[in-house]
This record gives C-alpha cells, sequence and structure tokens, in this order.
C-alpha cells in the first residue's frame, strides 16, 4: 500500500518491527513522477508498504537520511535501513531489489 507520510508517520514505522520501503521524492522531479508510476504499479503486487516522504515538506527528515539525489528509496527491515537506491528504474529492477533486499 501506498501511504503519503510524514516525520511522525515515519518515526512510528522506525519504531516497529518489520519492513517496509521509503520513497523520497519531490512533486516537481520528472524522474520522481516517472518512478511514482512503477511504485502505484507494484504496490498491490507486493507485501511491503511504501511511504512516501516529500523532501520538500520533510527536508529535516531528508537531510537525516543524506537524501542528496530524489528519488531515493530506503528499503528498511525492522527500523534498521538495508539497502539504498537512487534514480529512477523500471518494474522489472524495483522487483528485483525487493526480492533480493527484502526478503
Amino acid at each position: 500500500m501506498l501511504i503519503h507520510a510524514d516525520e511522525n508517520a515515519f518515526n512510528k514505522v522506525l519504531a516497529a518491527k518489520g519492513t517496509v520501503i521509503v520513497d523520497f521524492f519531490a512533486t516537481w522531479c520528472g524522474p520522481c513522477k516517472m518512478l511514482g508510476a512503477v511504485l502505484d504499479k507494484v504496490a498491490p503486487e507486493i507485501s511491503y508498504d511504501i511511504l512516501k516522504i516529500d523532501i520538500d515538506e520533510n527536508a529535516k527528515l531528508a537531510d537525516e537520511y543524506e537524501v542528496m539525489v530524489v528519488p531515493t528509496l530506503l528499503f528498511i527491515k525492522d527500523g534498521e535501513v538495508i539497502h539504498r537506491e537512487s534514480g529512477f528504474f523500471s518494474k522489472d529492477k524495483f522487483m528485483a531489489l525487493v526480492e533480493a533486499h527484502m526478503k
């Protein structure tokens, strides 16, 4: 499920057990929009939540996680970042990343 989140929601996810994917994006970013379309398609196919964090509305959080490029995805398991991926990529690459890092 895609969830538009803020810092409070993000912190709750970090405190909980489980896995989640965080998409740091910007509304003005072309590659972010393209990746957003991919995430819209795959969200029903995967068993993990995808948190969408707008870097302009959550600059402190983006700084804290050293997001220098958007889009940036963080793969988080039990509150720990286990993988980071930046830039646009296809549905196939996204699914391969999920398979490699979220099992």
